[in-house]
Parts: C-alpha cells; sequence; structure tokens
C-alpha cells in the first residue's frame, strides 16, 4: 500500500475488522485534487450496496480550492469500482447479523491511483474498547520500562 491521504482513524477504536479490500473509487477532477492536498474526512462514513454494486457514503472530500463554481458536492455518493464477483463475495458476508462495510482508508498504490480499503467489520461493545485501551496502556508501559533499562 502506497501514501495515505485520509485514514479512518476511528475505525479500529469503534470495530472488529473481520477482512478488508482494494477498490477503486470514481472521483471527479476537483475530488482527486482536494485528496492529494489531503481535504477529506472518512469518520462517518459507510459503504451501501444499490442495484448490485457498491457507493461509498458520507465521505467528506472538501470543495478544492481553487476550483470554479462548478465544484463538486463534499458529500455525494462515489462508486467504488470492484469486480463482480468481488461484489458479491463482499455483499454475501455483509448480510450477517451485526456486520458493516467500513472504509479503513483512501491511499495512493503503487502506480499513483487512488484506491480505497474497505472492510468487513462487527461493532465493538462499550467493554471491548475499554479492554483494547487496557492492553494498549499497558503495552506503552512495558516499552517505556525497557527502554529506560537499554540507557
Amino acid at each position: 500500500m502506497g501514501e495515505d491521504l485520509v485514514r479512518n482513524r476511528k475505525a479500529f477504536h469503534d470495530y472488529h475488522i473481520e477482512d478488508t479490500w482494494e477498490a477503486g473509487l470514481a472521483l471527479l477532477g476537483t475530488e482527486v485534487k482536494a485528496l492529494r492536498g489531503g481535504h477529506g474526512q472518512l469518520q462517518d462514513a459507510y459503504v451501501d450496496a444499490q442495484d448490485g454494486e457498491l457507493w461509498l457514503k458520507q465521505a467528506n472530500i472538501s470543495p478544492y480550492k481553487f476550483g470554479t463554481d462548478s465544484n463538486h458536492d463534499p458529500l455525494r455518493p462515489r462508486k467504488l469500482l470492484l469486480n463482480r464477483a468481488e461484489i458479491e463475495k463482499i455483499l454475501s458476508r455483509s448480510v450477517r447479523k451485526g456486520f458493516t462495510i467500513i472504509p479503513l482508508a483512501i491511499y495512493l498504490n503503487e502506480k499513483n491511483i487512488i484506491k480505497v480499503k474497505i472492510a468487513l467489520a462487527s461493532g465493538k461493545t462499550q467493554g471491548d474498547k475499554r479492554e483494547a485501551l487496557k492492553e494498549r496502556e499497558s503495552k506503552r508501559e512495558m516499552d517505556r520500562v525497557r527502554k529506560g533499562d537499554r540507557d
């Protein structure tokens, strides 16, 4: 994976990630320029199925600063570009109870093409979130102790 343009930082805090896929994204020219400038947000974004296609919804890509009056709508739905077999596989796995499809990141791949990483995820409970925080804190403390011993 190449350089991240936009990352959904809350995704790993709020969800258990089951599986991930890479998809193309149908964008307008001003959206590409805005994303390359780092003006995007995936915090409330999700993936929805309509007529056998997957759409990225509620992803906020700010209007391009130097765009004209025909600039893009920041919250417009954007089509995900996947082949039919991948779409059917994702949809068949997402219909299980408690699963949703969320975007993890929008990034440039090795060929400088904008891609989106989507994931099949299930929501974490409040207890799961607390447990993850405790684990992270204990790991930080262990790293601090180890680093202090070396000096």
